[in-house]
C-alpha cells in the first residue's frame, strides 16, 4: 500500500508541477499579446483615452468660451442699434 501512495504523490506532484508551467505560459503568452498590440496600435497613431478626453474638454471649453463671446457680440451690436 506504501508504493501506492508514492505512485499517487508522484502523479499529484507532476500534475502540480505541469499546472505551474501552463501558468507561467498563459501569463507569458498574454504578457507577448498585450505588447504586440501595444506596438500596433502605437504604429497606427491611435490617442489615449487620457489624450482623447484632454481634447474634449479644450474642444468644450472653446465652445464654451465661443458662445460666450458671440453673446457679448450680440448684446454689443443690440446696444449699438438702439
Amino acid at each position: 500500500m506504501q508504493t501506492r501512495n508514492k505512485v499517487l504523490d508522484d502523479i499529484s506532484q507532476l500534475m502540480t508541477n505541469a499546472m505551474g508551467v501552463a501558468q507561467g505560459a498563459k501569463t507569458e503568452a498574454e504578457t507577448a499579446m498585450k505588447s504586440m498590440i501595444d506596438r500596433w496600435l502605437a504604429d497606427r497613431d491611435f490617442v489615449t483615452r487620457e489624450e482623447f478626453d484632454a481634447v474634449r474638454a479644450m474642444a468644450q471649453k472653446a465652445r464654451e468660451e465661443n458662445e460666450a463671446l458671440k453673446a457679448r457680440l450680440d448684446a454689443m451690436e443690440t446696444a449699438g442699434k438702439k
